[in-house]
């Protein structure tokens, strides 16, 4: 399975045929630090980005300086802080990405220069495209580490990079990997390596992935569909069924209809149905990050013991193991 919606390669001029190929990896974003005043900074780009937020600016620019901003970060600079690395004082999304980056440097050795950048936050995009055409890079492959398609993610990369693309550069976006043979590999291998250390198997295995408002599937985003694809490849690769191991949507965020069915909902269900124990896959994340260590394994196992659950397991994403480094590879190569 492929996405046929990647970005053909750009340039505007003939690349030097000595330049090394730069790999630039791109995760969604992280504040600097676990403060309210890093989390508004970041939160103020984050949701200023018209492919996040599609309602028109005149109503929602005064929304979000006016409330959003006022109120959120306290509360999400408070969810950082439960889930913020001492050990090298940065978010988890932001040291594994940057553990990915450096993992792949050593696998690829001098004959690549790779580099990591966040969409929101930094460091950004700009920066790291200029640093990696200052260090040699004739051509850069961009790779997103989205493993779906949006246009809320992969295409607000692209356009990100669009708009820092320079005349002496060439660069080709890479698509979506939901169906990727090595991507559903690795998270076989990830999922079996850590069932295996459980004391009692779960009685089921959600598979959980970020939501998305239904409007924006309404109107052709493939997300939902390839999210689906990469459950289907993954049960038939564990030899699950949907009823043990069901797709689900977390992370909703304002008012309307969003993806269903709700992961929590799911696991309130579960509990009042007698289910003692659940795990949670979230292979739409890459890298552990506040969605994972935060949402589902602090709040949603408390969402599902307060429902009459006993265990609730938060599988680990691929981060930085040889699995994912593996794929990394594979892709980079393609």
């Amino acid at each position: 399975m492929t996405d046929s919606r990647v970005a053909p390669p750009h340039c505007e001029s003939t690349p030097a045929r000595d330049g090394r190929p730069g790999v630039l990896l791109i995760n969604l974003g992280t504040p600097d630090a676990p403060t309210r005043t890093a989390v508004r900074r970041y939160l103020a780009e984050f949701l200023s980005d018209p492919r996040l937020i599609d309602l028109p600016r005149i109503l929602w620019l005064p929304i979000l300086h006016g409330i959003v901003l006022n109120v959120r970060p306290e509360r999400t600079a408070r969810a950082y802080a439960e889930v913020w690395r001492k050990d090298t004082n940065e978010s988890p999304l932001r040291y594994y990405t940057r553990r990915q980056a450096e993992r792949l440097q050593e696998r690829l050795g001098a004959g690549a220069i790779v580099d990591w950048a966040m969409r929101y936050g930094t460091p950004s995009i700009g920066e790291r495209l200029a640093a990696l055409r200052a260090a040699g890079a004739a051509r850069v492959i961009v790779l997103p580490l989205y493993p779906q398609y949006s246009a809320t993610t992969t295409a607000s990369v692209e356009d990100a990079v669009n708009r820092s693309r320079s005349s002496s550069n060439c660069f080709a976006v890479l698509p979506a990997f939901f169906g990727h043979p090595s991507y559903i590999a690795a998270l076989k291998t990830n999922a079996l390596r850590q069932l295996a250390g459980l004391a009692e198997p779960p009685q089921r295995v959600l598979l959980s992935f970020h939501g998305l408002p239904q409007r924006y599937v309404d109107r052709g985003d493939p997300y939902s569909a390839q999210c689906a694809a990469t459950s289907a490849l993954l049960r038939h690769a564990m030899e699950w069924g949907g009823d043990f191991a069901p797709m689900t949507f977390q992370s909703k965020f304002g008012p309307g209809a969003w993806l269903e069915p709700s992961t929590e909902q799911t696991l309130v269900a579960l509990g009042k149905k007698g289910v003692k124990r659940v795990a949670v896959l979230t292979p739409g994340f890459v890298a552990d990050c506040i969605e994972t260590l935060e949402e589902i394994a602090i709040r949603a196992r408390a969402t599902f013991l307060n429902a009459g659950g006993e265990e609730l397991t938060s599988l680990s994403c691929l981060n930085d193991t040889d699995d994912m480094i593996d794929l990394l590879e594979t892709l980079a190569r393609h």
